[in-house]
């Protein structure tokens, strides 16, 4: 006799071992046009011209489609696409996309396409401004993905030659239609232009801080609350909308798709809903973010972008990508991590993002300028400033503190708020924790907030030259700068960081002295 229940146990138990696993990737192509002229297309794009015709064309196509081939996503989000002859070239070459979608506002030079391996079961186009010629609207397509749903939006907002404001209309348009929906696994993806931590480091820009702090991407999606970066481990304990920036499963070194001026930027992004790391449908699957980095897109040790002139390269991004399932994930991170208490050190503040009732203890102030303090433990361990701190702080004392708050700016880290604050002793050595100019690599980021000393040399554009090195001088507000060729020797100096690029900042006059 058959055993009835013994086929139903096998019935059950095959589709809950079956999985699917995929890849979803975003790509700004950079500037692909066609050869048929729209009369939209950008001055170096005209077809047929010195600077875009068929040889331009070609190599455009040929990099694109190669690159688009080795990233292999099973969904493919791609903006700055002119045209469905742009698009069906590329799928000519790529042909396992067995569906596409293509979007491009009336007029607009540049569009946007999802290439998908999957179904796609609907479409729609989300407005931003139908009255700005230079807005761009947003595509949001949802896939079966085995039989269950998935939700991608992909987008690319204003660049950074418009103030934040604009980019905030993109961001309040997606969270007007996310806020309508319920319990939808969704991605949102594409160039956002703006990094994943854009609070920080677009405030002191007044060209694009418009908006008194606020930002799309952190403030209005919901990327941050109360200024912390939304993580993993407590996203789903939240009661409004908010997501997980895949950015932060990288090391802030390997935090780029694209660089300007050598200063690392994330204006790609793949911005994940709590959805997908609940326990039903689709799920993401944990640290599967990466920047897709082979060496063909790279050139002398930098992006390998389209030349006009060259007619050779790929784009000034990188492709982005990461992994989802339909099987239910184990997320180990949900558990809080916890603070080792051996830790009490300022090393420790320099391996995360965020922090609160964080005790440091036995900590000498080396230097104290207007806004700053620079403290250290020893001179093993790193140096680390405090911005704006408490005037009780004095420089040759030592104090036991906590730190509630830290923060960076163009690549520098700081403490911005510090309590219980406790006077140790007086540390009449104090400046034997200095470090001398000459002995150390002054380009080495490791002595970043360091008191610099025994510093001499020639002064010249802005520069310092010395032992055949060289390294940026900053003059802060009111200090008198010397001329050109004066001989500069440095007792006290603030070594500094900004957008990638090392200096020392001088914040007094007593900090050098000028032959």
């Amino acid at each position: 006799m058959v055993n009835i229940k013994y086929f139903l146990f096998i019935f059950i138990l095959v589709p809950q071992l079956y999985s699917l696993d995929f890849k979803v990737a975003s790509y700004n192509v950079e500037n692909f046009f066609d050869l048929q002229y729209d009369k939209t297309e950008y001055k170096k794009y005209i077809p047929h011209t010195k600077t875009w015709n068929q040889t331009s064309y070609n190599k455009k196509l040929k990099n694109i489609s190669k690159t688009i081939h080795d990233l292999d996503a099973d969904i493919l989000a791609l903006q700055e696409i002119e045209s469905k002859n742009v698009l069906k070239a590329l799928l000519k070459k790529n042909p396992s996309y067995k569906y596409v979608v293509f979007h491009k506002k009336k007029d607009s030079a540049i569009g946007l396409a999802l290439l998908s391996k999957f179904k796609i079961t609907s479409k729609k186009v989300i407005v931003v401004n139908r009255f700005n010629k230079y807005s761009r609207d947003i595509l949001k397509v949802t896939l079966d993905i085995d039989n269950q749903a998935l939700i991608v939006y992909v987008n690319h907002w204003r660049s950074k030659r418009a103030a934040e404001s604009k980019r905030i209309k993109y961001a309040l348009a997606l969270k007007r239609d996310i806020d309508a929906q319920e319990n939808n696994d969704y991605i949102i993806l594409g160039d956002l232009n703006s990094n994943y931590n854009e609070y920080q480091t677009f405030q002191y820009d007044k060209k694009l801080n418009d908006t008194y702090g606020i930002t799309g991407i952190n403030q209005i999606l919901n990327t941050t609350l109360n200024k912390n970066l939304i993580h993993k481990n407590n996203i789903l304990k939240h009661q409004q909308n908010v997501h997980f920036n895949t950015w932060l499963e990288l090391d802030k070194k390997r935090r780029y798709s694209t660089k300007f001026k050598n200063n690392n930027n994330t204006p790609d992004n793949i911005l994940l809903s709590a959805n997908l790391f609940d326990e039903f449908n689709i799920s993401y699957i944990d640290k599967s973010f990466n920047v897709f980095k082979p060496s063909y897109l790279f050139k002398n040790n930098k992006i390998y972008r389209w030349n006009s002139f060259t007619k050779n390269g790929f784009s000034d991004h990188l492709p982005i990508y990461a992994y989802f399932s339909t099987k239910k994930q184990n997320y180990t991170f949900k558990k809080t991590p916890t603070i080792p208490n051996k830790e009490n050190t300022i090393n420790y503040l320099y391996d995360i993002e965020h922090i609160s009732n964080y005790t440091i203890k036995d900590v000498t102030v080396l230097y104290k300028a207007k806004d700053i303090v620079l403290i250290k433990q020893n001179n093993k361990d790193k140096a680390i400033m405090i911005y704006k701190p408490q005037k009780e702080l004095k420089v040759g004392f030592s104090y036991d503190l906590t730190v509630d708050a830290i923060d960076e700016y163009n690549g520098l880290k700081e403490i911005k708020k510090i309590s219980n604050i406790s006077l140790k002793q007086e540390n009449r050595d104090f400046q034997n924790l200095f470090l001398d100019g000459n002995t150390i690599n002054l380009q080495d980021e490791k002595f970043l907030n360091n008191v610099i000393k025994n510093v001499t040399g020639i002064y010249k554009k802005r520069h310092l030259y010395f032992n055949n090195k060289k390294i940026r001088l900053y003059f802060k507000k009111g200090i008198k700068k010397p001329e050109e060729g004066n001989k500069v020797s440095i007792s006290s100096g603030h070594l500094s960081i900004y957008k990638s690029s090392m200096q020392i900042v001088l914040h007094k006059e007593i900090d050098f002295k000028v032959f």
